[in-house]
């Protein structure tokens, strides 16, 4: 099949929706389909590029800006219009949430193929930017046009798509695939300097942004007397939680490692005790970095986030502990808990076997396989 992604960003530039378009269309690349993939340049960066990365047809419209969250990329119209002549696709995979998928309602091409929406969060209506919550106004009926004209809809679990205010006139046409990931090797490389590596070591992986709880997580931290964080990622909430650290007193037990390479990732969750994703709303849709640390035979903490996928992937006491979100309280017992070797280790070995069940990329890219099919027989 040749077949076409429209998405936000791909590698190198990182996060789990990047991360899952770039595994999703390198499988299907080297299983002998045709994959492109029309993504933004990173901010700023205004020429438009043209690569190949493992098999992947990657194509990068220039940047000029980016407004809440949004690349805004003036010749990604014009460069889909070029691929859909160049590349032949037999189908469309849009990203969501993602203002670019609406050029697709635009063009003709796009038009007359099918769409396979992959919906990786809601814009939720709780956000604390009320430019945002504003914008969204502007941008519902766009999306409301993608997914009625979609001829089929991914949504990472179950929880999620019977909370989803926006997809419920589209639940008939909407199909569960969990995320998956591919096993790793080690590649002998050192992780980030831990700030007391005799200490209970908690790592925290994700974009520093309200939503992911960081804040909640430093609460928890200021409570305990043996324990360390290191925090690995880049966001608007950065100069923010560095101050917070050192007013609590943490400052010396809290090391900040900004964006790391794929090694430098393994190697933290090789080195960790635990993992900790204190997220407060379903913004965390599903949790990437909670399979990455199962796979890893890491025990996590995470927020049980009504409506989010989360609660699926972390079964509570077989393979992570599962807490109230923004309760420190819960966080600092959840940690005492997996201060014991023997249960961070009962919960690592039962995470890892979960993920071979549940959560590998073979396992989600044959689902999506299967409704490809099934759209262009």
């Amino acid at each position: 099949m040749r077949i076409l992604h429209i998405g936000k960003y791909y590698a190198p530039q990182r996060g789990g929706i990047e991360r899952h378009l770039q595994d999703l269309a390198e499988w299907f690349a080297r299983n002998g389909h045709s994959v492109g993939a029309l993504v933004h340049q990173s901010h700023g960066v205004w020429r438009t590029t043209r690569e190949t990365i493992n098999g992947v047809a990657v194509r990068r419209a220039g940047c000029l800006a980016t407004m809440l969250y949004a690349p805004i990329s003036p010749s990604l119209p014009w460069l889909l219009h070029k691929a859909l002549g160049e590349l032949r696709p037999e189908l469309l995979h849009l990203h969501l949430p993602n203002p670019s998928c609406f050029a697709a309602l635009l063009s003709p091409r796009a038009r007359a193929l099918p769409w396979v929406v992959h919906w990786h969060a809601d814009v939720s209506p709780d956000m604390p930017d009320w430019r945002v919550r504003a914008a969204y106004r502007l941008y519902r009926p766009f999306e409301q046009a993608v997914l009625a004209r979609a001829a089929a809809i991914v949504v990472t679990s179950r929880a999620y798509l019977d909370a989803s205010e926006a997809l419920i006139r589209w639940k008939k046409k909407a199909v569960v695939v969990g995320l998956g990931i591919d096993e790793q090797s080690q590649t002998g490389c050192d992780p980030p300097a831990w700030p007391n590596p005799a200490s209970l070591r908690l790592l925290a992986v994700g974009r520093l942004s309200h939503y992911k709880g960081h804040a909640v997580l430093f609460e928890a931290l200021a409570r305990l007397d043996d324990a360390s964080l290191l925090v690995i990622g880049e966001g608007e909430e950065k100069s923010r939680l560095q101050e917070q650290a050192e007013r609590l007193g943490i400052g010396d037990r809290v090391s900040f490692a900004g964006e790391v390479d794929d090694a430098g990732l393994l190697a933290a969750y090789a080195s960790a005790d635990a993992l900790v994703l204190p997220s407060l709303d379903r913004s965390e849709a599903f949790g990437i970095v909670l399979i990455e640390a199962m796979r890893a035979g890491l025990p996590v903490i995470a927020s049980d986030i009504p409506g989010s996928g989360v609660g699926h992937v972390v079964v509570d006491g077989v393979t992570g502990l599962l807490v109230t979100p923004g309760a420190a309280d819960e966080l600092v017992a959840a940690i005492n808990q997996i201060d014991d070797p023997a249960n961070r280790a009962r919960l690592g070995s039962a995470g890892r076997q979960r993920w071979q069940d549940q959560f590998t990329l073979q396992q989600s890219a044959q689902s999506i396989e299967r409704i490809y099919r099934d759209l262009t027989a």
